[in-house]
């Protein structure tokens, strides 16, 4: 298997108004790692279209992705934690059990088995290729585990396992997806025509950025504290987070995000959290200065999200019925990955 280019390929992205035109034969799976907090990069990058995916396609799956959560050390206690607030989280944030499939990737073990046959068809120059890697081997002083290395194949077996033909992503999971294509494609070539080869949906939201970086990308590992706001976060904290942003010397609102990157990324909050066009936010916020309008801008996301807040805080002081709603979408995705699962068996020989 010849060695690829680490060059970036492009895939083509499937448009929303096509998915909608196709949706009763369309599959879209989709995860969330239950480590750190989920905060508003997460929801309006991906959570607030998985609830509007749930509604408009009738085949979707929503997985807790905690076997990729062990790419990076974890306590045990602090993790079957997380899944819990995760799974309150998506709940309060709209994710409708009996729409979707929600469901704990571990509780599936079809995952972890077929990764391993995919892992035997993907050569390691190509895993080589991920800047990912790249990136978090150093920060481990190059250390970095096998688990860590391979993720990106076990994210295809996510995919493929369902025979998905759709997989929402951000700009940094293109490359991720494009492994799973080639995967596929590579599996159908060698055992016959069988999976479908999943497309993008590209998300149309602008990435959320950081606070106080806002050159990068709003993150859970984020080190400067200040520079994420968190769905839970309370009114007090959320305030802090905004009077603390870091936009420019000019006072004046408005949004060009290559010369006022940080007033820009306010104001794309700010239209995120009430729905209005980025214009329609500048023009309300003409006589406001930006310490003001930081002030506006938290209080617009406070609204926005305190009855989330309150629905979370609830869910997790019912830990039987988090546990069961795993267990309950647990048990469909496996009725739907058994099948699939023996006849790949079948395909590479096992049986």
């Amino acid at each position: 298997m010849a060695a690829p280019s680490c060059g970036v390929r492009v895939i083509r992205a499937l448009h929303r108004g096509t998915l909608t035109q196709n949706i009763g034969r369309d599959r879209i799976f989709s995860g969330v790692q239950p480590t750190g907090t989920l905060h508003l990069g997460n929801y309006f990058g991906a959570i607030q279209n998985w609830v509007r995916f749930q509604e408009e396609c009738s085949s979707m799956l929503y997985s807790i992705v905690d076997l990729h959560a062990l790419t990076v050390p974890q306590e045990p206690a602090l993790l079957r934690q997380s899944i819990l607030d995760t799974t309150a989280t998506l709940l309060a944030c709209g994710i409708n059990p009996e729409k979707c499939f929600l469901f704990q990737q571990s509780q599936v073990p079809e995952h972890a088995e077929f990764s391993w046959i995919l892992g035997c068809l993907t050569s390691m120059p190509r895993l080589q290729c991920f800047p990912q890697w790249k990136v978090k081997n150093a920060s481990q002083n190059y250390e970095g585990t096998v688990g860590l290395f391979t993720y990106p194949v076990l994210q295809a077996a996510d995919i493929l396992l369902y025979k998905s033909t759709h997989v929402p992503v951000g700009e940094d999971q293109v490359l991720h997806l494009e492994l799973t294509r080639d995967i596929a494609k590579r599996f159908n070539k060698k055992y016959g025509d069988f999976f479908p080869v999943p497309k993008a949906i590209l998300s149309t939201t602008k990435k959320v950025k950081s606070l106080r970086d806002p050159t990068a990308k709003m993150s859970k590992s984020d080190p400067q504290k200040l520079g994420t706001v968190n769905i839970i976060d309370s009114p007090e904290e959320i305030v802090l987070k905004f009077r603390r942003a870091v936009t420019d010397f000019t006072s004046e609102v408005t949004y060009d995000p290559d010369t006022r990157p940080g007033v820009s990324n306010l104001v794309a909050i700010h239209a995120a959290v009430t729905g209005l066009s980025v214009k329609e936010v500048v023009h309300q916020s003409v006589g406001l200065d930006t310490a003001h309008y930081k002030g506006v801008v938290a209080e617009a996301v406070i609204q926005k999200f305190a009855p989330i807040r309150s629905e979370i805080k609830r869910l997790q002081q019912d830990k039987s019925h988090l546990e069961k709603v795993l267990q309950a979408g647990a048990k469909k995705a496996k009725e739907l990955a058994a099948p699939v699962y023996q006849e790949i068996r079948s395909l590479v020989g096992f049986q």
